[in-house]
Formats: structure tokens, C-alpha cells, sequence
């Protein structure tokens, strides 16, 4: 099996690599009398429907036999509070120089102890797909929380015959199972907006005070992720998709970028059926660093609801909502309001029925990936030749804040930096630099940068990047040089003029560029010790050197 939940009395003092004072005080819980099992998505709908807070739509779930829910059962909604979205400032790693371990311990075991007197649920999952890659993972979950409970078990692969079969005969990796510890009902006056105790070494985590069902998500995520690095694969928060031909090899791109940038659009996009094409995943997956395969982590999608109206094609497929309106149709029948009007970031789980051409395993290696950015100093589509600047960009991804996050004290709509496009990272910025770069450098993979949002003030359709992403895989993309600049080209498309006579524009390139630079240097001052390989800093400093001074100041 790929990962350890069991060990004989011989070896269990010899897997210290496995165990450490987090895991062991979080597993040690899942033991305790006030800890019910839930083995079945079934189980776990019952209790899901009964709970006070839930709604219970009128919408019949679809394939429930394949997700082993009640052949009767309806879409439910659950609705919090204020906060309906991804509180980063409330992650803390315990292996972070910067962080005090032992008072994150101590608050981690007065926590689970303040718990006992309440009931809990445990079950568990399975994160990764193949029997290339596939760990185990435990959830011990807070009563009132059944949605949430349920939304678990529907987003990860649920534990059954088929997949036991998968994990017994797949790879094995000398980790420990993934564990994962939940009280939203958990207050503390020093944490006012929750705690997220994360332990990626030892492949556990805590979280404190949070409803949002995404912290659960990218938690367990967070903890495959790092598993994924330490064993050869490069963790990958994004979509792929594979274009396949008959008179040429596969094409396999890879979308990364922020939750509202549209990696899901363009993982899914069906180009009007000009091409044959599949789906790995939108959100989780791994790729080797041997071969170039790639693994979905998730058979499920976590979508927006207000992407989709009730009634839709793709609505038909939701199993799970949180933080949407409800109300009465023509026929007196209970729907989901589709729009964010009760608040932002509506959500579902959607099952993966919704891709009749979904794989959980791409074995064609990976040949481009793409920056999904939205910097209004880049045209639509630019293509960087050279290994070390692809995952400069990459590790300097300029993006916006989405209402997936709950931001507290900055500006949503101000440009940020995400490398990678995964703030979820529970191991040192330098070595996901090195796992992309060795993509690009060993592996041969193309590297481009999209602009979702606008450039000079142009906005940049969604028919413009799917029209561009056509071109490349039909080998038909025509690229120009990007002013002097060595190792950046772009496709020139009618309506977005790239003009490097105009001061303006030229000034505004080279402040994003320092922007980034600026970044870099403001990073390795808070990292002691982690700091990102000098060559990142040298080459945007050669870029900004070929621009003229800047006659307009920064932008």
C-alpha cells in the first residue's frame, strides 16, 4: 500500500522520520470513545440530511449507485457565517524557524482535550488516484458538522472495493497516513480568526475554529502535496488537459493560477469539439519528475456556484452546496440560487460525472505549462524559451485575490505575487523553484504566460486564450519577439498591440518587472536561510536592463 497506517511493535520506535510530537498527539485522538466511525457516503447523507442547519433541496443527486449515496437522495445546503472563504493568516506550520512549535502543541492538545466532551465523526479517504500515486487519509470531524463530513468524502475518493484494490497494489511510500483534526466550534481569543496547525513532515494537520469546508480540502491537499515532493513528483495546484491526435504526439498542457482565474474555464473548455481531448483534474494533481505522467489527487470538483444556473447542464451533477440562497420555483419546489447574492463564494461539490472525459491518470508526458496571470503589462499570450526565466515567472506569478479567500488587511484587488499559484505550500519556495525548473530544463517542457485579466486597459476575452491555446496545440501559434527582451515572445492578436515605441507602456513592462525583482529581495530578507538561488534575481535584472529608464516612475 502507498502509505503507512499500521506498524508492528518491531518497527513502530524506528519510523521516528514518521511520527513527531504533532502527529502522535492529533492520531492519538481518533482513538478516543467520543470518535464514531463513518464508513459510507450513505451513512454519512443520513447524517448530513438530519442536521438542523441543512436545507434540503428538491434536486435529486445523479449516479448515486457510483458514489455510494441513498437512491433517493437530494442536493443539500449548508450555509455559514461571516467568513465563506480560505483564511490563510490562520495557517501555521510547526516546522516554520519562525513559528514557536511548542506553544502551537500545547494549544493543539488543550484543543483536542476541550473536545472530548463532544461527539466526533472519523472517516476515511483516499488522495491520488493511480496506483502511481495514492495515499490514505483520516478526517476526525466535530459533530454539527455532517455537510461538511459528507462534502469529504464526495470531493476525495471514498474508500470501497475498487480502490482498496488500487491502494493494496500500489506504489509504496515509506510515509505515514495523512491525519486530519477538525473543530470548527473551537474559540481562542489569541486566534480570533481560527487556527490551522499544519505538520507536512509528518503528514498531519489541526484545524481550529473554521467552517469553511475548503480549509479541509486544501489541508489534506497540503499534506499530499508535500508527500508528492519528497517523493519525486512536482505538486501542481491547477488544471490539465490533454489534446490527443492521431498524426502527432499528445499535447498536455497545465493551467496554474489563483481559484477566479480562470484555470478551471480553460481545463474544461471543450474548443467546440474540434479536438479530442481529456481531463485530468482542475485543482489537484501531481506530475513525475522520472517520466512526465500525471495524477489526479481528486475524483471531485469544489466549483463556484455562481458560475451556473439552476437547471443547468452542469448544475445537474452539484451533490453539495455551501453559502448559497434557496428558494421556491414555478412549482413550489426548493432550488439553489445560483448568483453570489447572499454572499461571495458560493460553492459545490460537483461529481465527476460532469467530465464524460475525465482521466485520473494522464500517461502522456506533460509538454507546456502555463502561467495564468493577470498583469496588465502582458499581452494575452507570451512564450519564455529559457528553463531558469520559465520558473523565475513561474515562482514571481503575478495574480489577484479571489472571493475563495477570506483576505484580512489587504486590498483584494490589489496585484499580488503567488508562486506557482499555490499558497498552500508546506515545504521551502527554492524547492518547487528547482521541481519546475528541472521540468522545464530535463523534461523539455514549453513554458507560456496567459493574461486573464487586461492588458493597457483592453479586457482579454475568454474566446481570445481559448483561440490562442488552439493555435499552440495545432502547432500553428505564431510568435514575435517581445521588444529586445531575450527568451519572451508573444502571439500577436488584432486588438492588442504590443508597442515598445510607446514610454508609457515600456515604463509600465519595466515596473512589473521590478515589482517582481523587488519581491524576490523582500522574500529572501524573511526567509533566513530558505533563500531562492540568485539566478531568479539575475534574470529579471537582465530583463529590466533592456528597458530604457523609467521617465514615468513606478506603476
Amino acid at each position: 500500500m502507498s502509505t503507512k497506517e499500521r506498524f508492528s511493535e518491531a518497527n513502530i520506535n524506528k519510523a521516528n522520520h514518521i511520527f513527531s510530537q504533532t502527529r502522535t498527539t492529533v492520531q492519538t485522538a481518533f482513538f478516543q470513545n467520543n470518535m464514531e466511525e463513518v464508513t459510507s457516503p450513505a451513512q454519512a447523507y443520513y447524517l448530513a440530511q438530519n442536521n438542523p442547519n441543512t436545507i434540503v433541496l428538491d434536486t435529486p443527486i445523479i449516479h448515486t449507485k457510483e458514489l455510494g449515496l441513498p437512491s433517493n437522495a437530494k442536493m443539500l445546503v449548508d450555509n455559514h457565517g461571516q467568513v465563506v472563504g480560505r483564511t490563510a493568516a490562520a495557517r501555521h506550520r510547526v516546522d516554520d524557524p519562525k513559528e514557536d512549535a511548542t506553544k502551537l502543541n500545547g494549544i493543539l492538545r488543550d484543543a483536542i482535550y476541550q473536545g472530548h466532551k463532544r461527539h466526533f465523526y472519523k472517516t476515511s479517504v483516499y488522495v491520488g488516484l493511480d496506483s502511481d500515486f495514492t495515499l490514505k487519509a483520516h478526517l476526525a470531524l466535530a459533530q454539527g458538522f455532517e455537510v461538511n463530513l459528507l462534502s469529504y468524502m464526495l470531493n476525495f475518493q471514498v474508500v470501497n472495493k475498487e480502490y482498496q484494490a488500487l491502494y493494496q497494489k500500489s506504489k509504496v511510500y515509506d510515509e505515514g497516513d495523512l491525519y486530519i483534526y477538525a473543530d470548527p466550534e473551537w474559540q481562542n481569543p489569541d486566534y480570533p480568526n481560527g487556527l490551522v496547525i499544519i505538520d507536512a513532515p509528518h503528514n498531519v494537520a489541526a484545524i481550529l475554529g473554521l467552517r469553511y469546508f475548503g480549509e479541509l480540502k486544501k489541508s489534506t491537499l497540503t499534506l499530499a502535496w508535500a508527500t508528492a515532493h519528497r517523493n519525486g513528483y512536482t505538486a501542481c495546484h491547477g488544471g490539465e488537459k490533454a489534446f490527443h491526435f492521431t498524426d502527432k504526439n499528445d499535447k498536455v498542457f497545465a493551467f496554474f493560477g489563483l481559484s477566479g482565474s480562470g484555470k478551471s474555464t480553460l481545463t474544461h473548455a471543450k474548443h467546440g469539439g474540434r479536438f479530442d481531448i481529456t481531463v485530468l483534474h482542475d485543482d489537484a494533481f501531481v506530475i513525475s519528475r522520472e517520466n512526465g505522467t500525471s495524477v489526479a489527487l481528486e475524483p471531485s470538483y469544489f466549483d463556484k456556484t455562481n458560475d451556473y444556473l439552476p437547471g443547468s447542464e452542469e448544475s445537474r451533477y452539484f451533490t453539495t452546496l455551501m453559502n448559497v440562497g434557496v428558494t421556491l420555483n414555478e412549482k413550489g419546489e426548493k432550488v439553489f440560487v445560483s448568483e453570489d447574492l447572499r454572499n461571495g463564494n458560493g460553492r459545490t461539490i460537483k461529481s465527476r460525472y460532469a467530465s464524460i472525459n475525465r482521466v485520473d491518470k494522464e500517461a502522456a508526458p506533460l509538454s507546456a505549462i502555463f502561467w495564468i496571470m493577470k498583469d496588465d503589462s502582458l499581452p494575452p499570450v507570451v512564450k519564455i524559451s529559457d528553463p531558469i526565466m520559465a520558473a523565475t515567472f513561474g515562482a514571481t506569478l503575478a495574480t489577484k485575490r479571489s472571493t475563495a479567500e477570506n483576505v484580512i488587511g489587504s486590498d483584494r484587488n490589489a496585484l499580488v505575487i503567488e508562486p506557482f499559484a499555490d499558497p498552500f505550500r508546506a515545504y521551502p519556495l527554492k524547492e518547487d523553484y528547482q521541481d519546475f525548473k528541472e521540468l522545464f530544463q530535463k523534461r523539455d517542457v514549453d513554458c507560456y504566460i496567459v493574461n486573464t485579466g487586461n492588458y493597457n486597459g483592453l479586457d482579454i476575452t475568454k474566446e481570445v486564450t481559448l483561440a490562442s491555446l488552439e493555435k499552440i496545440a495545432n502547432d500553428q501559434a505564431k510568435f514575435q519577439n517581445f521588444g529586445n527582451l531575450p527568451g519572451l515572445a508573444y502571439i500577436a492578436i488584432d486588438g492588442y498591440p504590443v508597442d515598445f515605441t510607446n514610454q508609457e507602456y515600456v515604463a509600465k513592462l519595466k515596473s512589473r518587472l521590478e515589482t517582481r525583482k523587488d519581491w524576490l529581495t523582500q522574500y529572501d530578507r524573511n526567509h533566513h536561510g530558505q533563500e531562492l538561488p540568485d539566478e531568479l534575481g539575475a534574470c529579471l535584472s537582465s530583463l529590466i536592463s533592456q528597458l530604457p529608464p523609467n521617465k514615468f516612475g513606478g506603476l
